[in-house]
């Protein structure tokens, strides 16, 4: 206490000794200057506090501006991330469609081959069923043959004048053309044992007259029993 008394009468005779050497006009003018200094720091400071007020909002808005672009390139990495997905799906339905476009013409080509071989066994059946017609008069004539045309583009073949005690007895079998373009017997009457037999030559040799004459001398064979 004894040392803040005396500070302040050394401050008091410190003013009364600048007032007498200055004066009042410059002590008002210091004052003056003072205070304008004063209000010139408050401009200042009210300026620079508006400023800081206009820095933080910026500062803010471009922490939201950075947070918004962050989110759309989050946003733009996933759509990536899908296009990459869809491009890949899309790359994998074409190399599907490739390989389909490819098993179908494989099939086509395989159809039409196959349609080929059918249309030429088809001929070929025909063109033995036509032979086979136009052997009939010769047949007849000869063997005492009748030939008829049944369903199924079949012949049969009916013999008559074989059995001396019944010379209208008929002995007949039914001739086709199987898948394989060869002569198939599908029923004989009466059954021969021998008929697998002729069937066999008659694919190998081709000789159809000579078939028809074997089954003809076992029919008659067959009679005498």
């Amino acid at each position: 206490e004894d040392e803040i008394a005396l500070f302040e009468r050394d401050m008091k005779e410190f003013w009364t000794e600048f007032k007498s050497v200055y004066g009042a006009e410059q002590i008002n003018q210091t004052l003056a200057l003072r205070d304008s200094c004063k209000e010139a720091i408050e401009a200042l400071s009210e300026k620079w506090s508006k400023k800081l007020k206009e820095g933080d909002l910026m500062i803010d808005k471009i922490q939201e501006y950075k947070n918004e672009i962050l989110q759309q390139s989050k946003c733009i990495s996933e759509k990536e991330e899908q296009l990459a997905e869809i491009k890949s799906k899309l790359s994998q339905e074409e190399e599907q469609q490739t390989k389909l476009a490819e098993s179908i013409q494989e099939l086509k080509e395989e159809l039409a081959k196959k349609m080929e071989i059918v249309s030429s066994k088809d001929k070929a059946a025909k063109e033995k069923v036509e032979r086979l017609c136009k052997s009939k008069v010769l047949f007849e004539e000869r063997l005492g043959l009748e030939i008829r045309r049944i369903h199924n583009e079949q012949l049969q073949f009916i013999f008559r004048h074989i059995d001396h005690k019944d010379p209208d007895k008929p002995y007949m079998f039914t001739l086709s053309i199987n898948e394989k373009g060869d002569y198939e017997v599908t029923s004989c009457t009466p059954p021969l044992d021998c008929i697998t037999e002729f069937q066999l030559k008659v694919r190998e040799t081709n000789n159809f007259s000579a078939f028809v004459a074997n089954i003809r001398k076992a029919f008659t064979a067959l009679s005498y029993k």
